[in-house]
């Protein structure tokens, strides 16, 4: 019968009455099987099988782990035919005389190759310098006044010397140039080589941890222990596409991932999950301060402090941020307590990526997204798309258009999320059916919630705004008065096969002096205040006025707008067109 790793305190077994013997060290051959990735860091999963030969005390060694390696999220946990008793966990920090990560070495490698050529260009620089140097000083020997003893050179081999200086010259002048060029083409390796590095380096470098593990075994048998442990260096941010089917009234939205692992450890096919938990928050909410007030001391003396938190005065009030609360690791995470039993993970079955679906698993305080299918993913901070979900869901569209700034219509989505889901703020990719139309942001939603997306300009609907007629006229019998009266007209067209709403908005002036008579005409203000009038146009505040027309195919509406503006004749008036 299969009997599984007991799950017992450190206390437990301090508690034993005979105490075990030093064990010797037996290094694991652990690999990564399950990741959970957080917005800022990840929980990473090893799995080592150990082989117990016989009861008595085991010391199990995880090398060569990030030194990034949070060392209070430590987990240990087994199962297997042998019976165990953990006894204790400690990490140590170990420095190593060579890079543990082979393509780290590799890329160290190619700079320093890079290094010891730009040496040689340097040396080769300093060389030309040198032979430009020697040029000069034979140049300044030749034109030098003479010794009386010592042959004067005949005005043919100074001019054949010459000659043959300014030769030189431009062969070191051009060769300097090339050893430029050579100098900027090496420098752009070595700059992208030692970025490359850095990303590749992540939290390890030459520092690594060592976990050690020690158990108590009561009898031989297999042993699956697994060691999770927190590290930074990684995260994910969601992604969305979105696909109006507009004949289908509905949105067809994949939900993807973008996941990054610069922990300095390669993910090779790991069960991957994408946690919305947001650990780095802490545990509860931050806690308040007292705000006190008191009078501002015209002179402290100074050996006196100051103690108060805050300071009002009549020139302003200075206040001093809330202390949050410590950050503890853990919080909504759903992890279990250290040294509990679990059964290792099923590999996950391969599924077509097109048709792959997460398993989404609620909680109190987040949710976490189960990749059906194995990840793969360098630690080179790259970032690699994965599918979560592709859900349809049902649309409500309606076009958007403010003639009077742009003679344009611009369909929207109001959509309702049905699925289980909780969908976070991301940036989303918006096709009309398989075209790329625009570029949006979607808010957090949660399921059951609503929510709309911008699908752009549409000139399946045709907007025209046309100004009729303009004129001004004197009024007034005692006093003398101007007239000014606006007539529009807004002309929509459906092009569409189907039957469109437009909701469309224009604007009156709005007087901010009674002396100054703003009067709608056209649609008649007793028009508006029917209820059946209301229904398709209503009276907003600030002078806008609402139309919500339904437009059946091939359907063309005109709708008038007039307005005057009434003012005495020798009053300045200003915001009129």
């Amino acid at each position: 019968m299969k009997m599984t790793l007991a799950r017992l305190l450190l206390c437990a077994a301090v508690a034993c009455a005979t105490p075990l013997a030093r064990a010797a060290a037996t290094p694991a051959d652990s690999h990564i099987t399950a990741v959970t990735v957080y917005a800022d860091r990840a929980v990473v999963t090893r799995t080592a099988t150990l082989a117990v030969p016989a009861a008595g005390p085991l010391e199990i060694v995880f090398a060569n782990l990030p030194a990034a390696l949070v060392e209070q999220s430590l987990q240990v946990s087994g199962l297997g035919t042998a019976q165990a008793t953990i006894l204790d966990v400690a990490a140590r920090a170990t420095y190593l005389d060579f890079t543990p990560n082979e393509r780290v070495k590799t890329l160290e490698d190619e700079l320093r190759g890079l290094q010891k050529q730009k040496r040689g260009l340097d040396d080769r620089g300093k060389l030309l310098g040198e032979q430009q140097a020697t040029l000069g000083r034979i140049e300044t020997a030749l034109t030098s006044p003479s010794n009386k003893d010592a042959a004067r050179p005949s005005l043919e081999e100074l001019t054949k010397l010459l000659a043959f200086l300014g030769e030189q010259r431009d062969k070191i002048t051009a060769a300097a140039a090339a050893l430029d060029d050579q100098r900027e083409a090496l420098q752009a390796k070595i700059d992208a080589a030692t970025r490359q590095l850095a990303e590749l380096r992540g939290g390890r470098g030459r520092s690594v941890k060592n976990v050690t593990v020690r158990l108590a075994a009561a009898t031989a048998g297999q042993l699956d222990l697994s060691l999770s442990y927190a590290v930074p260096g990684a995260s994910w941010s969601p992604n969305y596409d979105a696909r109006l089917r507009a004949e289908e009234r509905a949105v067809e939205l994949t939900y993807q991932g973008l996941v990054r692992n610069g922990t300095g450890e390669d993910w090779k096919d790991i069960a991957l999950t994408l946690s919305t938990a947001r650990p780095s928050l802490g545990g509860g909410a931050p806690e308040l301060a007292p705000w006190i007030v008191d009078v501002r001391k015209a002179l402290m003396d100074k050996n006196e402090v100051d103690l108060s938190p805050f300071v009002v005065s009549s020139g302003g009030r200075a206040k001093k941020p809330a202390r949050p609360a410590p950050a503890t690791f853990g919080s909504g995470m759903q992890e279990e307590p250290m040294f509990n039993r679990v059964a290792l993970a099923a590999a996950p079955v391969e599924q077509d990526a097109a048709m792959q679906i997460a398993t989404v698993e609620g909680a109190t305080t987040s949710a976490t997204f189960k990749i059906p299918t194995a990840v793969t993913l360098a630690a080179d901070n790259s970032t690699q798309k994965v599918g979560i979900a592709t859900v349809k869901l049902k649309a409500n569209l309606q076009y958007q258009s403010a003639p009077k700034l742009r003679e344009t219509a611009f369909l929207s989505a109001y959509v309702t999320n049905s699925s289980d889901y909780p969908l976070l703020a991301g940036a989303a990719n918006v096709f009309l059916d398989d075209t790329f139309i625009a570029t949006s942001n979607l808010k957090t939603v949660m399921p059951g919630e609503k929510f709309d997306l911008a699908l752009g300009a549409d000139e399946g609907i045709a907007i025209k705004r046309k100004l009729v007629n303009r004129f001004s006229e004197d009024t007034g019998l005692t006093s003398r008065y101007r007239r000014i009266t606006y007539e529009f007209l807004v002309t929509l067209t459906n092009n569409k096969k189907t039957a469109e709403k437009v909701v469309l908005k224009d604007t009156i002036p709005v007087s901010r002096d009674e002396k100054i008579v703003v009067k709608l005409l056209a649609p008649a203000e007793r028009e508006l205040s029917t209820k059946e009038a209301q229904k398709e146009i209503t009276r907003e505040e600030d002078g806008k006025l609402v139309w919500r027309i339904n437009l059946q195919p091939a359907e063309k509406r005109e709708l008038p707008l007039k307005f005057s503006v009434e003012h005495p004749a020798d009053l300045p008036v200003a915001g009129l067109e």
